[in-house]
């Protein structure tokens, strides 16, 4: 095991999903599922960072010179190597059977055991698919199964894509948990959900823990997502008003079933404190980084300071990163709402507690505006004329499906926008520096200087 390990940390740190860059791994095995003489299921400690964290790692060993370009991970045996099992079906056609079927692999004792629970909300899978890794991917894993072909003709079922979670925590994923629930309940603003995989493992300090490893759902073919349908129309001058007042609806009827669904509480003085607290973190960063937001700090505290009095909704759960990129246009459901997760960089028991539902309107409204930063147009009134309209449309629709009770307080909202575009002068100044006047426009639009 010592020189799989070995492998593992020279090729985890290239991989797109492995999230402590600069660092050299550390890693320790958390738990080792054997499904096959050749394909391991690992879960693997990376205790370069702290918290550490743990990594799902499918490996299978096969002849040297047959795996796939970039799913090698190093010599095995003679003639054999590891790669990624990922591209293999001797692991993708048994994640497919846990999903679809279910099954339990493993025994509680030697500290992992698989549990796939199938779901299909009456939309049916086919008994047999091919997999294909989606491209593209960056903190986990997905794979498309698309059915089978038998003399000609596909197997019934629907397509599937099942998200492969590489960093693995204690507890339900909410991604799983959010999706699950939303359409059991019946919503068409989310995809099918088909079935989940959950593991089970030990802490270091004895404690057994169990936390989701998968989760799959009914997969659209040949759809397109909301920013790349905006962008179009954006280029193209169309009208997209009665598209963004739908999706307001769609974020809208989200809510509210959340709300249904899951519990609420009204939020207090530590809950308040806790998200400006937040504010001014990120606020003191950027001011760190971004020379060019000097000028509007007092103004920037002011709004979070109007926000920090003025009314708030009760808590709730949310999807917590709300944009443009995380919505398909499907025929047969309008507007579709995918990764549930929040923010990969928030701790996980952040991401499950209630929250402001504002997040999420104020992070479609800042994608609504990046859309006016990344259409080449000569005529930038035009363009900026059309994403205002899109946001009015957005939030009308919203207003309507939400109902009074829901109203989105004015103050609250532009201190949720206004620490999204602080956050987004950040991200830009270390990333995309050509783009960061997007968000620095923002905030001189949010918190204009008198």
């Amino acid at each position: 095991m010592g020189d799989l390990l070995d492998l593992l940390a020279v090729w985890m740190p290239r991989q797109r999903w492995y999230g402590t860059k600069g660092r050299d791994p550390q890693l320790t095995v958390v738990a080792d599922w054997t499904l096959d003489a050749d394909t391991r299921l690992l879960l693997v400690r990376d205790e370069a960072v702290h918290p550490a964290i743990v990594y799902q790692v499918p490996v299978v060993r096969r002849a040297d010179g047959s795996v796939p370009p970039g799913s090698l991970i190093g010599p095995a045996v003679e003639g054999e190597v590891w790669a990624d099992a990922t591209t293999d079906p001797a692991f993708t056609d048994q994640l497919y059977s846990w999903v679809t079927v279910g099954g339990e692999v493993g025994v509680p004792e030697n500290g992992f055991l698989g549990i796939a629970l199938a779901s299909s909300n009456g939309r049916a899978p086919a008994p047999r698919a091919t997999a294909k890794v989606l491209s593209g991917e960056q903190s986990n894993t997905s794979l498309i199964f698309r059915p089978d072909t038998e003399d000609g003709a596909a197997d019934a079922g629907i397509p599937v894509i099942c998200k492969l979670f590489r960093q693995v925590n204690p507890g339900i994923n909410p991604d799983v948990e959010l999706q699950s629930a939303l359409a059991a309940g019946g919503a068409a603003f989310v995809p099918a959900a088909i079935g989940e995989v959950r593991g089970s493992w030990v802490t270091p300090e004895g404690v057994p823990v169990s936390g989701s490893l998968a989760f799959a759902q009914e997969f659209f073919e040949g759809v397109e997502d909301a920013w790349r349908v905006a962008l179009d129309a954006a280029a193209a001058g169309e009208d997209f008003a009665a598209r963004a007042h739908a999706l307001g609806a769609s974020v809208a009827g989200m809510h509210v079933a959340l709300a249904a669904q899951f519990p609420t509480r009204e939020p207090d003085e530590t809950d308040r404190a806790a998200v400006a607290g937040a504010w001014e973190r990120r606020l003191s960063i950027a001011l760190a980084e971004v020379p060019a937001l000097a000028p509007y700090a007092d103004r920037i505290r002011a709004v979070y300071a109007a926000a920090a009095v003025a009314p708030w909704p009760a808590l709730q759960r949310v999807h917590g990163d709300l944009h443009l990129g995380q919505v398909l246009d499907t025929a047969a459901n309008g507007w579709v709402l995918l990764d549930f997760e929040g923010e990969p960089l928030r701790p996980i028991a952040e991401r499950l507690q209630p929250d402001v539902a504002v997040r999420d309107v104020a992070g479609m409204l800042r994608s609504f505006d990046y859309v006016s930063g990344a259409v080449a147009d000569d005529d930038g009134a035009a363009v900026r004329a059309w994403v205002i309209a899109a946001q009015q449309a957005f939030l009308a629709g919203y207003a309507e499906t939400a109902g009074p009770d829901r109203a989105v307080d004015d103050a609250l909202l532009a201190a949720f926008e206004l620490d999204k575009a602080v956050y987004e002068a950040i991200y830009e100044t270390r990333n995309r520096p050509d783009w960061v006047g997007i968000p620095l426009a923002a905030i001189g639009r949010l918190a204009p200087l008198s």
